[in-house]
């Protein structure tokens, strides 16, 4: 799989997401306008939290929307050997001798794809992992703490 392939696996996971967001908008839409919604009394607010609820999940597809069209025009590039990592990475990090794949991408941090018979997770340079991942090489280790615990950090491969 290239990352064009995977970039277009980003977009079709957050096109999947958009679609539960407008049918669940929708939903609360159709509650806060419904009849059965309108309030008994000045303690009844079903209508009200349920509009609050409906203008959260649009706020929520618009942002999912303007990730695909950010995704969409990504341009992925491929990393040679020894050069620092940036945005649109792939990362092979060993986290305390454990292997795991990081996508380093501009939003939605946390989404996971399959990648290369592997789950890759898209990090933003934004996060703390980001952060520390920004401009290493191939090969880089370093320790941090986490949680009261000393962790390390080996960078595997970048591509």
């Amino acid at each position: 799989m290239t990352k064009r392939q995977l970039l277009k696996e980003i977009v079709a996971s957050l096109n999947e997401s958009l679609r539960v967001l407008e049918r669940a908008a929708r939903a609360s839409h159709a509650e806060a306008t419904h009849e059965s919604s309108k309030a008994e009394s000045k303690y009844d607010t079903r209508g009200l939290e349920a509009a609050y609820l409906a203008g959260g999940q649009a706020r929520q597809a618009k942002e999912t929307l303007d990730s695909i069209k950010l995704y969409e025009t990504l341009t992925a590039r491929d990393f040679k050997p020894g050069e620092p990592i940036d945005l649109t990475a792939v990362v092979e990090l060993a986290v305390d001798r454990t292997p795991s794949v990081y996508f380093i991408g501009p939003r939605n941090g946390g989404l996971e794809i399959e990648y290369r018979g592997k789950e890759i997770t898209v990090i933003t340079p934004q996060s703390p992992l980001g952060q520390n991942l920004m401009g290493k090489k191939p090969g880089q280790r370093w320790t941090s703490r986490l949680g009261g615990s000393l962790v390390k950090y080996h960078i595997v491969s970048v591509s």
